[in-house]
C-alpha cells in the first residue's frame, strides 16, 4: 500500500480572486424550468419501484467491470432496532462539466466517464445501499436526472449551486455544481432549511452548504443535517479554516432555534450530522476544529480502524498529471452524545480499486462513497 500523500491540483488563484470582488446577487436565483428531463428515467412508465430502477441499472451496465465489494462493519455499540437506524451516506459524485472538461482523469479512458454510463453507475451506488440520508457533492444533473429520480423513489431534497461553479466554463456544461441534501420522507417530517454562502472575514466564497432540520416520524426527535464542499487545491488550508468555521457558526444557531420549545425552555441536545468533501487531510486545522468544536462532534469512518482513532487511508485515490493522489478528504461528522455509529461501509481495497485508480468502468467518481448507519441514543 502506498504512503497516502496529498497532491497539488492546479491553480485557481485569478478565479477565487475574482469570485471573491464580484458583485452578489441580492435574492438567490430561482430554479431553471427544467424541460430536458432523462428520458431513460424520467418519462412516462419510468420505473419507480427502488428494485426495478437497480435492474434497470444494472441491464444497462450489463457487461461492464464488477463492482467493488464492500462490507459493513458492525460495531459491538450497536443495538439499536433495525426500524430506528438512519442509514446516511456521503459522495462526492463528481460532476459530469470536470470529469469530462477539467479534472484530466489521464488514466481514466473517456469512455468512463460519459454520463451515459456514469449516471447508471451513480444511481446504481445509490440504490444498493438506500440511505435515509444523501448528502452529495458535485451534483451539476440534479434537475434533470437525480432530483425527478429520487423524488419518485420518495425522497425530498434541497439544492444549493455554487455561485461562480468551474462548470460553467465547460462547453456543453449541464449548469453549475453543487451540494444536494436528499431524505426519505417516508423516515423524516421537513422542519426547516437554509442555503449557505461560506464565508471568511465576512467575504462570500464559491464554497457553499445545505443545512436542513429533520424530525424523525417513529421517535419525534429532531436531527440537524448538513452537507457541504470546502476550498480544494493545496495553498487554501487557511480559507478551508475560515469555511469550516463559518459553517460550525451557522450549525449552532439553527440548533439554537430549534431547540427550545414553544414556551422558550431549552429541550435535549439536537443531534448534528455533517457530510463533506472538506478537501482536507486529518492534519489539517480544519479538521481540528471540527473535532474540538463545542458542537461535540466526531468523526464517523475513525471507527472503522483498530483503535477507534485512525481515519482510512484514502476516501479519493486518482491520477492527474501533476501526479498521483491518494488521501483522506471526505468526511461523516456527528454527535457522540446523542448518535450512535453502530455500522461503517468499509473501503474497496487498492486491489479492487485497480492500478488506473478511479474513476474508472467500475466506478463512476474520483472519491468513494462513505456510508453509516446511526441510532439516536435513549434520551435521559
Amino acid at each position: 500500500m502506498m504512503d497516502t500523500i496529498v497532491c497539488p491540483m492546479g491553480g485557481g488563484a485569478t478565479r477565487l480572486y475574482s469570485a471573491l470582488t464580484a458583485p452578489l446577487s441580492s435574492s438567490p436565483l430561482p430554479p431553471p424550468a427544467v424541460t430536458n428531463l432523462d428520458p431513460a428515467f424520467c418519462q412516462k412508465g419510468a420505473p419507480v419501484c427502488p428494485a426495478e430502477l437497480l435492474r434497470q441499472c444494472e441491464e444497462a451496465l450489463r457487461g461492464r467491470a464488477p463492482r467493488f465489494h464492500r462490507k459493513f462493519t458492525q460495531l459491538q455499540d450497536g443495538g439499536g432496532a433495525p426500524s430506528s437506524s438512519i442509514r446516511v451516506m456521503q459522495w462526492n459524485i463528481l460532476a459530469q462539466a470536470l470529469g469530462e472538461g477539467l479534472d484530466s482523469f489521464v488514466q481514466c479512458p473517456p469512455e468512463a466517464l460519459s454520463w451515459s454510463r456514469r449516471k447508471y453507475l451513480i444511481l446504481e451506488e445509490i440504490l444498493t445501499y438506500r440511505p435515509h440520508i444523501l448528502c452529495l457533492q458535485e451534483v451539476d444533473h440534479y434537475y434533470d436526472t437525480l432530483q425527478p429520480v429520487l423524488a419518485g423513489l420518495g425522497y425530498s431534497s434541497n439544492f444549493c449551486p455554487k455561485p461562480w461553479s468551474p462548470c460553467l466554463d465547460v462547453e456543453g456544461n449541464n449548469g453549475p455544481d453543487g451540494c444536494a441534501l436528499f431524505y426519505d420522507e417516508s423516515r423524516f417530517e421537513f422542519l426547516d432549511s437554509v442555503n449557505l454562502q461560506l464565508s471568511t472575514m465576512r467575504i462570500p466564497t464559491n464554497q457553499v452548504a445545505v443545512v436542513t432540520m429533520l424530525r424523525c416520524r417513529s421517535s419525534g426527535r429532531c436531527v440537524c443535517v448538513a452537507v457541504t464542499h470546502l476550498k480544494a487545491r493545496s495553498g487554501w488550508e487557511w480559507l478551508r479554516s475560515a469555511q469550516g468555521s463559518d459553517l460550525l457558526r451557522h450549525l449552532q444557531t439553527l440548533v439554537q432555534k430549534h431547540a427550545h420549545d414553544s414556551a422558550g425552555a431549552q429541550t435535549l441536545d439536537i443531534p448534528l450530522l455533517i457530510c463533506g468533501d472538506f478537501n482536507a487531510i486529518p492534519t489539517e486545522e480544519v479538521y481540528r476544529r471540527f473535532a474540538a468544536s463545542p458542537l461535540g462532534l466526531d468523526s464517523a469512518y475513525k471507527r472503522l480502524s483498530k483503535d477507534g482513532s485512525t481515519e482510512p487511508e484514502y476516501t479519493t485515490w486518482k491520477i492527474r498529471p501533476t501526479g498521483e493522489c491518494c488521501a483522506t478528504l471526505d468526511y461523516i461528522w456527528y454527535s457522540r452524545d446523542t448518535l450512535r455509529v453502530d455500522a461503517v461501509l468499509d473501503m474497496p481495497t487498492e486491489e479492487q480499486i485497480g492500478p488506473n485508480r478511479l474513476p474508472s468502468f467500475s466506478y463512476p467518481s474520483d472519491h468513494l462513497s462513505l456510508v453509516c448507519d446511526f441510532s439516536l441514543k435513549e434520551e435521559e
